[in-house]
C-alpha cells in the first residue's frame, strides 16, 4: 500500500473543505493590488502625527496654529494636533475649523493679541489655501500637514472594519441557513423573518417595557421576544415539512410572505423608533475596539463549529442530509434533527433582524430585503452542497466573506449596481457548477 496515500488524500479533504480560504486571500491580494493609491492620515492620528512632527523640528516652545475645515474628519484633526502639542507643552496660537476666511480671522486676531506663528499644522487640504501668504512672517512655508503615502484603499483597517461589520448579519443567518442545507433542505423565509423580529422587539420594547425609557432588562427582553418568534416560525416550517411532508422550498416560501405581511400588518407599514438609546449598543457599539456584531458573529461560529464537528447532534444532522432513510434506520432521529435545524435557523435570523435593527436603532418592517438570497449564496460559495450531506460552519463563513469582499472591491472601484449583480450571480454560479463537478467526479 502506498504510504503517501493518507497524506494524498488528507490533502485532497483540506482543499474540498478549505479551498475557499485561497480564493479570499487572493480575492484581498487582487483587490489590494487594485486599489493601490496615495493615501493622506485622517482625523486624530493626522493631527497628532502634524503635531509631533512640529515639536521634532521647531521644539517645545513652538507657538502652533491648528488649521482644518468644517467636516468631522477635520475637527478630528484639529483635536488630535490641539492634545498632543498641548502634552508637548506647545503653545497654541489658535485653532479653525472652517473655510479660508476664517483662517484669515482667527490668524488676524491671534496676531492682534501679540502671538506670534511659528507653524501652521494643517490637512491636506487646507494646506494648499493662500491665505497664509498674506500675512508677513507666515507663509506657506511654515504650513506643516500629514506626509501621504501609498496604500491599497482596500486594505485600509477601517474599511476591513466596515466589511466585518457589515458581512456579520449574513454570517449568523448562514449558521442556521448550512445546517439546513447540510440537511438537503433550504430556507427562504430568513428574510423575512429579519423584518419581523425587528418589528417585534420595537413593539414589545415600545408597548410593554416603556419605549424610550426602558430598562437594559426590558430592552433585552423585547429582544429575546424578537429571537423566539423567529424561532417559532423555523419550528412552523419544519412541522410543515416533517409532518405534512410539503417541499422546503415550498413551506419556506409560504413563510416568506407570511411573515413579510405580519411586519407589515405590526408595525403599518411604518418604522418603530421608541427604542431606548441601550438599544443601539447591541449592533452599532464597540467592545475592546471591534464592533460588537463582530464579537457576536465569532463567538456563534466557535460555538456551531464546536456543534457541527464534535458533538452527536452535528453528526446526525450530516446523516440526515447523506441519506434520510438510511440515517433513520440507524437510529437518527431523522424528524426532530430537521425541526431542530429549522428551528435554529428560524432563530438566528431572528437574531440576524435585532442586529440589523439595533444598527438602525429603529424596527423596520422593511429590512431583511432579498437577505435570503446573499445568506444562500454565502453558504454555496463556502463549499455546502445544496445536495446536502457535505458542508463545514467554517466554510460558510469565508462564503459570507468572500461575498462581502466582493462587493466592497466593486464599491471602491466605481463598479454599478447592476454589473455587480452580473458578478454575484456568476460567482454563485461558479461556485454550484464546482460541486457539481467535484461530485460527478466523486462517483466516477
Amino acid at each position: 500500500m502506498d504510504a503517501t496515500a493518507p497524506k494524498t488524500q488528507l490533502g485532497k479533504n483540506l482543499f474540498n473543505d478549505y479551498g475557499m480560504v485561497f480564493v479570499l486571500l487572493l480575492l484581498v491580494v487582487v483587490l489590494s493590488a487594485l486599489t493601490l493609491k496615495e493615501q493622506s492620515p485622517e482625523g486624530e492620528e493626522a493631527g497628532r502625527i502634524v503635531a509631533e512632527r512640529i515639536i521634532a523640528e521647531q521644539g517645545a516652545n513652538v507657538s502652533v496654529m491648528v488649521v482644518a475645515e468644517s467636516t468631522p474628519v477635520d475637527e478630528a484633526f484639529v483635536r488630535g494636533a490641539v492634545a498632543a502639542l498641548e502634552t508637548a507643552g506647545a503653545t497654541i496660537a489658535g485653532s479653525v475649523n472652517g473655510k479660508p476666511t476664517d483662517a484669515r480671522v482667527a490668524i488676524e486676531k491671534a496676531l492682534a493679541e501679540g502671538k506670534t506663528i511659528d507653524a501652521v499644522a494643517a490637512t491636506g487640504d487646507t494646506v494648499e489655501w493662500t491665505i497664509y501668504d498674506r500675512f508677513d512672517g507666515i507663509g506657506s512655508d511654515k504650513c506643516v500637514s500629514p506626509v501621504p503615502y501609498t496604500w491599497p484603499t482596500f486594505a485600509k483597517l477601517d474599511n476591513l472594519l466596515s466589511v466585518a461589520n457589515q458581512t456579520a448579519i449574513y454570517a449568523i443567518i448562514a449558521i442556521g441557513m448550512t445546517m439546513v442545507i447540510i440537511t438537503a433542505g433550504i430556507d427562504l423565509s430568513v428574510g423575512s423573518l429579519v423584518a419581523l423580529a425587528s418589528v417585534t422587539a420595537a413593539i414589545a420594547i415600545r408597548d410593554f417595557g416603556g419605549g424610550e425609557n426602558a430598562s437594559m432588562a426590558m430592552m433585552l427582553a423585547g429582544c429575546t421576544a424578537g429571537i423566539i418568534v423567529c424561532g417559532l416560525a423555523g419550528l412552523f416550517n419544519g412541522a410543515m415539512i416533517t409532518r405534512f411532508g410539503i417541499p422546503p422550498f415550498i413551506a419556506t416560501l409560504a413563510m416568506m410572505m407570511m411573515a413579510k405581511g405580519l411586519s407589515l400588518r405590526l408595525a403599518v407599514g411604518e418604522s418603530i423608533s421608541e427604542v431606548p438609546d441601550s438599544f443601539k449598543w447591541i449592533g452599532g457599539g464597540t467592545t475592546l475596539g471591534l464592533p460588537n456584531p463582530v464579537i457576536l458573529m465569532i463567538v456563534l461560529y466557535a460555538v456551531a463549529h464546536f456543534v457541527m464537528s464534535s458533538t452527536i447532534f452535528g453528526r446526525y444532522v450530516y446523516a440526515v442530509g447523506g441519506n434520510a432513510e438510511a440515517a433513520r434506520l440507524s437510529g437518527v432521529a431523522v424528524k426532530p434533527v430537521t425541526l431542530t435545524v429549522y428551528t435554529l435557523c428560524g432563530a438566528l435570523a431572528g437574531l440576524g433582524g435585532i442586529v440589523q435593527s439595533s444598527k438602525l436603532g429603529t424596527g423596520d418592517p422593511k429590512l431583511g430585503l432579498m437577505y435570503e438570497l446573499d445568506v444562500i449564496a454565502a453558504v454555496v460559495v463556502g463549499g455546502t452542497s445544496l445536495m446536502g450531506g457535505e458542508g463545514r460552519i467554517f466554510g460558510t463563513l469565508i462564503g459570507a466573506f468572500i461575498i462581502a469582499v466582493i462587493k466592497n472591491g466593486m464599491n471602491l472601484m466605481d463598479v454599478g449596481s447592476y454589473d455587480q449583480q452580473i458578478v454575484l450571480g456568476a460567482v454563485v454560479l461558479v461556485a454550484v457548477l464546482v460541486d457539481t463537478i467535484k461530485r460527478k467526479g466523486g462517483r466516477g
